[in-house]
């Protein structure tokens, strides 16, 4: 058995690496760890030390070392050949110098002392077992609209639920598809095959949980695994963007308005492919999200530049989370992790707070010519246009069309029955885009209801976008 003490002052630091010797014929590797909490001030952060494991191929950015992270989210954890605690890999555990990797996220004035304690156990190694990964589509399934919730967090990382616990609710919250997304660790990939099925499309994929903000890594490779050390002004993000997209998936910035430690996004838009607008229940940093995507939106289509589609997502991680609240539906022209991504990249897509709400969104020219969400309808200027939204399962609530010039409609609440379809008259003239949302009835006048649905852009005119939006 090793101990390990030590101690972090304020602004130490994100990363420290303790060394220590694993020899040969050990069976297992455990670890615990203990850190004060004295009283701090009110709005002064307290201590919070989050801890992950390396081996002897190192802690060199890039992770080629990493065997497992857990954050603050358990205080032991055990790795053998065969086995492995959730959020670390199960594999040999070759002789060499190895590294508990300790990150203080938050240090109290007086400092943090902590205490790692190491115990191996000798015998024979377990066999390792073969990983085995769910499948990259469901057969059978052809051009529709899906839903899915790609913002999710299991026990591997600082979620309650097993990956068989999600998928469960995934299916009764009426999900075609889910992303797994633990924060800074691949542990989960080979434990979601049993899950997937017939009716699940299961993706792969990271939370990467920085200390200036958090980024999904959206059906990714199995077994890829993204690092999250390092910060804005370190100048890497990019290269990691990179590394996400060679393995296969999307970057999405997650809440990037939130206001927890750590949790708002400081790394700019450059690398996006999608942004998470809408995250678990609706609150004022999504609204402030919204405005945010809007605004980006506007700029993108008076510069002449791409535009970042919006989605929606859970980040479940515990009961009363709840799986699908909101949830993005996406037109695909399949099940598959390809046939998806393409769908969320085009912004072909809305964003829903159940499966009750359905919604089509269309524009039409006086000519016939027609254009959906993430599309362009190439019109010309005073081309007369017909903007429809067809929505089900929103009862009482108000609907609102926006443009790059601000909202230019709000119709009345829609009948109790939750159905009902509103019209608006424009023209690419008066509106480059224009999007809906469906919002609750609120008793302030003025002021928005809570978001019950809003969609992607559809874009007017001929002029380009930067995108491949589809043109009717």
């Amino acid at each position: 058995m090793t101990t390990l003490r030590g101690t972090f002052a304020p602004g130490s630091p994100d990363f420290a690496y303790l060394p220590f010797d694993v020899p040969h014929g050990i069976a297992e590797l455990r670890v615990s760890y203990t850190y004060d909490r004295p009283s701090v001030p009110p709005g002064t952060p307290g201590n919070a030390l989050d801890i992950g494991l390396f081996d002897p191929r190192g802690t060199e950015p890039g992770g080629r070392g990493f065997r497992g992270w857990s954050g603050g989210a358990r205080s032991e954890f055990f790795v053998r050949g065969d086995e492995a605690t959730p959020g670390y890999l199960p594999g040999p555990l070759t002789p060499g110098t190895w590294y508990i990797a300790l990150g203080p996220y938050t240090v109290a004035p007086q400092g943090l002392s902590y205490e790692v304690t190491v115990t191996l156990t000798r015998g024979p190694a377990g066999e390792t077992p073969r990983a085995v990964y769910p499948p990259d589509r469901v057969p059978g399934r052809g051009r529709d609209w899906y839903r899915g919730d790609c913002h999710l967090h299991s026990w591997h990382s600082d979620g309650r639920r097993t990956p068989a616990q999600i998928a469960a609710l995934a299916r009764a919250a009426g999900l075609d598809f889910v992303n797994s997304s633990d924060h800074n660790t691949n542990a989960s990939h080979a434990h979601w095959a049993d899950a997937a099925g017939d009716d699940l499309l299961v993706l792969l994929g990271e939370e990467i949980t920085t200390r200036n903000g958090h980024v999904l890594a959206l059906g990714t490779a199995p077994g890829t695994f993204v690092d999250w050390r390092y910060r804005a002004r370190d100048g890497r993000w990019a290269r990691f963007a990179r590394e996400i997209r060679r393995a296969g998936g999307l970057v999405v910035p997650a809440h990037p308005h939130a206001d927890c430690v750590g949790c708002g996004w400081r790394f700019g838009f450059a690398e996006a492919d999608a942004v998470e607008v809408w995250n678990g229940a609706w609150t004022p940093d999504d609204e402030m999200a919204l405005a945010a995507w809007d605004a980006r939106l506007a700029a993108a289509v008076r510069d002449g530049r791409g535009w970042l589609p919006a989605m929606g997502d859970s980040d479940a991680h515990r009961d009363p989370d709840v799986v699908g609240l909101p949830q993005t539906v996406v037109l695909a022209d399949a099940l598959t992790r390809e046939a998806i991504q393409e769908g969320l990249r085009a912004g072909r897509s809305y964003v829903a707070e159940s499966r009750q709400v359905s919604l089509a969104f269309t524009v039409t020219a006086d000519g016939g010519e027609r254009a959906g969400i993430g599309e362009r309808l190439a019109a010309g200027p005073d081309t007369p246009v017909t903007v429809r939204l067809e929505a089900s399962g929103v009862p009482r609530c108000s609907v609102r069309f926006v443009t790059d010039q601000g909202v230019l409609f709000t119709g009345g609440p829609l009948p109790v029955s939750g159905a009902g379809t509103v019209e608006w008259r424009t023209s690419p003239a008066r509106a480059a885009y224009v999007r809906a949302e469906v919002r609750h009835e609120t008793a302030l006048g003025p002021v928005p209801g809570a978001m019950a649905a809003f969609t992607n852009p559809v874009f007017l005119g001929r002029t380009g976008d930067g995108r491949s939006a589809q043109e009717a």
